[in-house]
């Protein structure tokens, strides 16, 4: 299985990205799986302006659930799964918005994913460790 981080499912949404018909291809493949925030941070994405978009709410809203939703299999940490992430982000010193990142591995691993799938291949490579899915690009 693959995992897709946010970027590559922005990237499927959003025409003018460079990467958008490799992306929309592996999306619509099906059988991949992401984190559930990665949801969160594509609508932030697409209604608040970065990335030179900003749509509205109830669109961004029916592209996730419409263009999204059924082709990924959603994952999930419970609490005390992500506290222990937590714990072995602290000890591993990551820090700030890099923890989102490696929470989208934590939830890669658990999904038994072989591969986390990002166009942000830099910022998941120093989070790696043994046991994690390779990190690859579209």
């Amino acid at each position: 299985m693959r995992f897709l981080d946010s970027s590559v499912v922005l990237a499927s949404l959003h025409e003018a990205e460079p990467h958008h018909d490799a992306c929309n291809t592996l999306l619509l493949q099906g059988g991949r799986a992401l984190y559930v925030h990665a949801l969160a941070e594509v609508f932030s994405t697409l209604t608040g302006g970065t990335q030179g978009l900003r749509i509205g709410a109830d669109l961004a809203h029916r592209l996730l659930r419409e263009s999204v939703l059924p082709y990924v299999q959603a994952v999930t940490l419970d609490a005390d799964e992500m506290m222990s992430a937590l714990a072995h982000a602290r000890a591993r010193g990551v820090r700030a918005g890099a923890v989102y990142d490696y929470l989208h591995l934590v939830a890669a691993r658990k999904a038994g994913a072989e591969a986390l799938v990002t166009l942000d291949v830099k910022h998941f490579a120093a989070l790696t460790r043994q046991g994690d899915p390779r990190v690859e690009s579209v």
